[in-house]
This record gives C-alpha cells, structure tokens and sequence, in this order.
C-alpha cells in the first residue's frame, strides 16, 4: 500500500480489503470501493491506481465489478472525457444494495433449486425424508425473504428506529405475550 494515503484512510482501506475477501469479494475490489466511499469527490482509474499502487487492469476489474453490484457510480464532468466513479451518499442506500443484491446472487438461485428438488418424486423413504428437511429450509428462507422484502420497504427513518430497538423488540413481544395470557380464559389452550 503507498504511503500517499494517510494512516487513517491506509487503515479503512487495508481492512475493507480483508473483510472483502471474508465476504466473497476480491481484496482489491473490497480495497477501491473503500477508497472511492471514503473519498470527498469522485475518483478517475488513474487516481486509484496511484491511491492503491495496483495495475491500471486490476482497477478497471473492480470498478466494473462494483458497478455490477450497483456499488459505483459513473460520474463525468464538463471537458475531461475520463470516467469518475463515487459510491452512493446514503448509508442506507448502500446497504439496501448490498442487501437486495446479494439476495438476488445467493438466496434467490437458492430458493429454486430447493423448489425444483422438491417437485421431483421421492423414490425412497431416505428421498421422502430429504425432501421434508428440504422443504423445512425452503419454508425458513421464505419466511426470511418475506421479512426482509417487508423490511426493505421501511422508510430510513423507520428502518433506523426499529434497528435502535434492539432487544427492547423482544421485551415487547414477552409483555404482548402476557398481555394475551391475561386475556384468555382460564383453560384455553395458546395458539401455536
């Protein structure tokens, strides 16, 4: 890493870097997006590769990768005809990216493969019992997409509440249980 980057931006970018690699993205692709957010205007390819010391071919790689994420944006000014990139302004908006779109690569070719598997007939009581594990993850990753296509549509503001909630969420969810236990009669059985 050169020394042309203050220790403070070095430390950001080196361990973005390092948590890339750890969530299935090439360091140097961690280590640009890192420096284009935490940088006050828009970056060329040129600024990056003296930022980084890395080849011109590697950048171009990234950028494209992090445009592919939807990660980066293109930005151009009046008379120069390079290519700047910047990541969104909004946290929030970062995260729902990174949220929606390793959803869409992961989770969802999940969800169809488990759904193809379990339209095949079971030829076994093995096969019969994979399929009801199966179906159990199927049913747990819907229930989890749901949540989280209900979640994405939250406004930041109510998004940033219910996450400062934090456990109080189950606090309340422990007193509408007793609320609900005083309010059934004796004997009734609890719905499941």
């Amino acid at each position: 890493m050169p020394t042309n980057l203050s220790p403070l931006v070095q430390s950001f970018v080196l361990h973005f870097g390092e948590m890339g690699s750890r969530w299935g993205i090439n360091r140097t692709v961690g280590q640009v997006y890192a420096l284009l957010y935490i940088s006050p205007q828009p970056l060329c390819a040129d600024d990056i590769v003296e930022a980084l010391g890395i080849s011109r071919s590697n950048v171009s790689m990234s950028l494209k990768e992090l445009q592919a994420w939807n990660l980066a944006i293109l930005k151009h000014f009046p008379g120069d005809r390079r290519d700047f990139f910047t990541t969104p302004d909004d946290v929030w908006q970062i995260l729902r990216t990174l949220a929606e779109e390793r959803k869409k690569r992961e989770i969802d070719p999940t969800l169809s493969v488990l759904r193809e598997i379990l339209m095949e007939t079971p030829e076994n009581e093995d096969e019969r019992h994979a399929q009801k594990r199966i179906d159990e993850m199927k049913t747990l990753i819907e229930q989890l997409t749901g949540w989280y296509d209900d979640v994405k549509r939250l406004e930041t503001e109510r998004l940033a509440s219910l996450l400062a909630l934090g456990s109080k969420v189950t606090k309340l969810l422990e007193a509408k249980d007793r609320i609900v236990s005083l309010a059934r009669p004796r004997g009734a059985k609890k719905d499941g």
